[in-house]
């Protein structure tokens, strides 16, 4: 069968230093292809719409990626609510827009799992988007990405625009973020609890009740299904124009808490502190449409978990980590 993409194909990943972006650059990679392009931000500042433009009437990339996106934790969510909106919204729009206007022949533009309401129907359809009320911690990241979505289907459905989206579950992996604060819940953990290790701590407190459930992708199998849906997916105009990407496993925070510690070496108790918000009490993803047109993850949560405490470690011991 004919891919919908060429290894000849110019491919502009946006984002490409951020752990979502290498990843797909490595997937690529791996399928051969190498005509890949890239921008610093020197060069290129994707929040300002005149040099998005003129990167891309210089470049003319002819697939392009969105892996770019202000991101964070909990914390960040509720610390930088307008940064979270405004400048999510400003890469978006600007790299889609420059995009349509430079007849790019494929968009790829990556979303979330929080963009689905906070009560909807588990596990999630792609139909429960704008089926009600938004998780409140996150709200504001939520609402960017939708725009990214709804963008992308009007430029498809008024002028034929070949732009396709992914929403992905929670990610974890290589190159992930280790901040103290403004970290997801997975590395978060990873280095409470090393560091708990090092100062032999016997307790480490955790936030919310440890009930919600999560569910996790590693985010090489992002880049794999990136590149797959790139090759093999082009939705009809009376389809949904995204499709949800994870694992299709769910853990509690609690026994991810627990599994954890174990490979952090940590043997002493862990408290929950229930006055700290545990966010939506569950988001699982129905993955069905994706997996039936013949993608699906590889690589398990405590081979990826062992995975990224490696990883950590490695940047840690290389000063990379953020404080």
């Amino acid at each position: 069968m004919r891919k919908l993409i060429d290894k000849k194909d110019k491919i502009y990943v946006a984002g490409h230093n951020g752990m979502a972006g290498s990843a797909i650059c490595r997937s690529l990679i791996k399928r051969n292809y190498t005509n890949i392009i890239s921008a610093h931000r020197d060069e290129l500042d994707l929040c300002n719409y005149e040099s998005v433009i003129k990167w891309f009437n210089d470049k003319q990339p002819e697939i392009v990626v969105i892996a770019a996106a202000k991101v964070g934790g909990i914390v960040a969510n509720k610390t930088y609510p307008t940064e979270f909106l405004l400048n999510n919204m400003k890469i978006q729009n600007n790299i889609i827009e420059a995009a349509w206007k430079n007849n790019v022949k494929r968009l790829l533009f990556l979303g979330s799992s929080c963009i689905f309401p906070k009560s909807c129907k588990q596990p999630m359809v792609e139909e429960e988007l704008l089926s009600g009320p938004l998780e409140q911690t996150n709200q504001w990241y939520a609402l960017a990405k939708i725009t990214g979505i709804k963008l992308c289907d009007a430029l498809r459905r008024q002028y034929n625009f070949d732009a396709i989206c992914l929403m992905p579950t929670n990610l974890y992996g290589s190159g992930d973020n280790y901040h103290q604060k403004d970290s997801h819940v997975i590395p978060g953990l990873i280095r409470r609890f090393h560091e708990a290790v090092l100062e032999k701590k016997s307790r480490v407190k955790c936030w919310g009740t440890g009930t919600p459930l999560r569910e996790f992708l590693f985010v090489d199998d992002l880049g794999s299904s990136c590149v797959f849906a790139l090759e093999n997916w082009r939705p009809n105009l009376n389809e949904s124009n995204f499709l949800n990407v994870g694992s299709g496993n769910e853990i509690s925070i609690k026994d991810l808490a627990l599994k954890i510690a174990k490979i952090c070496g940590f043997t002493g108790e862990i408290l929950w502190d229930k006055e700290k918000p545990d966010g939506t009490p569950r988001k699982l993803l129905d993955i069905r449409k994706f997996t039936e047109i013949g993608w699906k993850s590889s690589i398990d949560l405590d081979k990826g978990l062992k995975i990224s405490y490696d990883s950590f470690l490695e940047d840690l011991n290389n000063n990379n980590l953020r404080k």
